[in-house]
């Protein structure tokens, strides 16, 4: 094996490329974001800054020592940008919802073709036209104009990802739809590039060579579709099972991203697109750790990226603009590039039924070029196909359709929130995003009592979004009750269930399941256990330290039905904890689904200290409105908070207060006397001598109360 390491003057020139490069990058992309504009605006700009345009003008010598012309120099460089670019659209496929993009096929499609074929055109029409000084001698102009059309048609992804991240405009319809577009833009225009370079090369058309491109890179997404999943889960799966440290995964992660970008690079379709499609299998597999991708998303905008647009900037002179037809062609080519891409997109939206705004803003978003349209004017001059003057033009059209993007996409959306749907989408996901554990995940639920099961599988299914997957495990249903366990899969709703029957020692699957990694464990109490005396299996989900468990027990006195209808009276006790807030997030979903009323209580035993407070209290006591006019501050200030969390979701609530010296006792009076049938309260687990630990009052509640409760018990902190 040949090995030539670079030289120690090389080393030091790459170190001090690499920080000169990410500092003034980094700092000129905090600029434009307090401007207004995205990061990756600045980080061009800082290539440009420290290319032959500014440094190279100023201080020739220093930006000789800086940037020498070297191959080896350079290429260390460019790798470090390229590994950029690649996590860069990772991350990006950690965004992408393909149920969405599913959805919105149709538009999908008809954005994507008028997109590309309104662009090709007029950059094949701008091509014949252009006069000879932009052709290098003795040039094909057929060549040239496919090339110039190649680079009209492509937009830039990765630059097309960080505008609509930064703008927070990711999650919207027609920004994940201008993903898919984007997508296939760079798809189409990669293979056009192989095809037109190899006419370059050899001076004629191999068709051979362009259909093994085409059919390998079909055969690619083919089996990523059918088996990239599995695979991916797969080795997912075993890294659980062998409980890697955080390092692990983060090199598996970009391990995979690395090899299937290797892959379509080999096809000629450039590494990004199999690292897009490694970051759509990570992000969508049931096993993915979400600190993971937050450390790539953290190494990528911090590092990586900022160094590859920084680089792809370096390249341009922009010195040539003082030519008056230079500067009058770049005005004009990024016209034509903008007037085609927007077009095209609009046309593709009406198309499709999509509003005009909708299509305006796909339209304003795909126009970016970015730095890939500069990879492609750097390819046109390496193969000759561009002189100096021509490679300008392409590349201030690249940076011009990306600077020009952000303030226009962000005037065209001002004001408009989308579709009624859209909006509710927007809402609900921004809503479960903030919570604790009512959030889209994944969830276990052992159920080894079949008398149980009806009323924890409806507590679970009514709280929790469709999009929470729930593993059901059943111990004694498979010889006790399978008809009752059906029952209880039929009232998780509608999402994703994994239902595993299990004849032997439940206790030792549910143990191997919770090393899988699941964000909240449901257990069963059976109603004829006196707490805290517990089977085994609840006190092994509650001893484990790492996953939040909702712990619940139904009635004493109804177990069949428990109750016919739902739960319709939910006692919420309130405080300034987490755990209460928890607890929270899983009364108002489930009131918001059932139309249950949560009666909010708070106890402050403080406030009844005097004779005269517990008098006028004892007085005052079967008037809610009242008694809660003598609430201390706090009290009224968590009562509210509550409320206001409630009414975000149409949740009715009545406030109760109490000054009764016992917590244990207020709850179970409270739930009492207002008749009703579901106490929910949260607290922190503690360890004590090696076993579970609720506090005395989740003891007492789960002990005496008649009607159903559920406790949600996080994890010590």
């Amino acid at each position: 094996m040949n090995f030539v390491p670079p030289s120690e003057h090389q080393v030091l020139v790459f170190l001090v490329q690499l920080a000169v490069l990410l500092a003034l990058a980094r700092l000129l992309g905090q600029a434009c974001k307090r401007l207004g504009q995205p990061a990756v605006v600045g980080e061009l700009a800082a290539g440009v800054v420290l290319g032959p345009s500014v440094l190279g003008r100023a201080a020739p010598d220093a930006f000789n020592w800086l940037f020498p012309a070297d191959s080896v120099q350079s290429g260390m460089l460019f790798t470090v940008g390229w590994l950029g670019v690649m996590l860069l659209l990772v991350t990006t496929g950690f965004e992408t919802d393909l149920t969405l993009i599913g959805r919105l096929g149709r538009a999908v499609l008809w954005v994507t073709v008028g997109s590309l074929v309104v662009p090709f055109a007029f950059g094949v029409a701008g091509g014949a036209i252009i006069p000879d000084a932009f052709l290098t001698v003795g040039e094909d102009r057929v060549i040239f104009a496919l090339f110039l059309a190649t680079a009209l048609t492509i937009s830039s992804l990765p630059v097309i990802a960080t505008i609509l991240a930064d703008l927070r405009l990711l999650r919207r319809n027609f920004g994940q739809l201008t993903i898919a577009a984007g997508m296939a833009n760079d798809v189409v225009g990669w293979i056009l590039l192989g095809l037109i370079a190899g006419l370059v090369s050899t001076g004629q058309f191999e068709l051979g060579d362009f259909l093994t491109t085409l059919v390998g890179l079909l055969v690619f997404l083919a089996i990523a579709v059918a088996l990239g999943q599995r695979i991916v889960d797969r080795v997912l799966l075993a890294m659980r099972r062998t409980s890697v440290g955080t390092a692990g995964w983060l090199t598996m992660a970009i391990v995979i991203s690395v090899g299937l970008g290797a892959i379509t690079q080999a096809l000629g379709v450039e590494a990004v697109l199999g690292a897009f499609v490694a970051g759509i299998l990570l992000g969508r597999s049931r096993y993915t750790r979400h600190d993971v991708e937050e450390q790539i998303e953290t190494v990528t905008s911090s590092l990586l990226a900022p160094v590859f647009f920084a680089t792809a900037g370096l390249r341009v002179d922009v010195a040539l603009l003082a030519d008056p037809t230079v500067l009058f062609w770049a005005f004009l080519l990024t016209l034509l590039a903008s007037v085609s891409k927007f077009g095209g997109s609009w046309i593709g939206a009406r198309m499709a039924g999509l509003e005009h705004r909708e299509g305006f803003a796909l339209g304003m978003a795909l126009n970016a070029r970015g730095a890939l349209g500069i990879i492609i004017a750097t390819v046109g001059l390496d193969l000759g196909v561009f002189n100096a003057s021509s490679y300008v033009i392409t590349v201030v059209m690249a940076i011009a359709t990306s600077v020009v993007a952000p303030p226009a996409l962000r005037a065209l959306v001002s004001g408009w929130a989308g579709s009624p749907e859209e909006q509710a989408r927007l809402k609900r996901e921004e809503q479960l995003a903030g919570n604790i554990v009512v959030r889209p995940g994944h969830l276990l639920l052992p159920v080894n009592d079949a008398s149980a099961c009806d009323a924890v599988a409806s507590l679970v299914g009514r709280s929790f979004p469709p999009e929470m997957s729930v593993t059901l495990v059943e111990t004694d249903l498979v010889d006790g009750d399978g008809d009752r366990g059906d029952r209880c899969t039929a009232s998780l709703g509608e999402r994703s269930i994994d239902r595993k029957s299990v004849a032997g020692d439940p206790l030792a699957e549910v143990t191997n399941q919770l090393q899988l990694g699941y964000d909240l464990v449901v257990a069963a109490v059976s109603p004829r256990t006196k707490w805290p005396d517990t089977d085994e299996l609840t006190a092994a989900i509650l001893s484990q330290r790492d996953v939040p468990v909702l712990l619940v027990r139904p009635t004493t006195t109804h177990v069949e039905h428990d109750p016919p209808g739902g739960f319709r009276r939910i006692l919420l006790p309130v405080s300034a904890t987490k755990p209460s807030r928890a607890a929270a997030e899983i009364a108002i979903a489930y009131a918001a689904e059932t139309g249950a009323i949560v009666k909010l209580l708070h106890v402050n035993p403080n406030e009844g200290a005097t004779p005269v407070r517990r008098f006028v209290r004892t007085a005052l006591r079967t008037h809610e409105r009242i008694v809660g006019s003598y609430a201390d501050p706090v009290g009224q200030q968590l009562i509210e908070t509550t409320e206001a969390l409630a009414a975000e979701s149409g949740v009715r609530c009545e406030r109760i207060f109490s000054t009764h010296q016992s917590r244990a006792e207020a709850i179970l009076d409270a739930a009492s006397t207002n008749w009703c049938d579901l106490v929910l309260l949260g607290v922190e687990g503690q360890d004590i001598g090696g076993a579970a630990f609720l506090g005395q009052t989740a003891r007492r509640v789960l002990s005496d109360a008649q009607m159903s409760v559920a406790v949600m018990v996080l994890p010590p902190r």
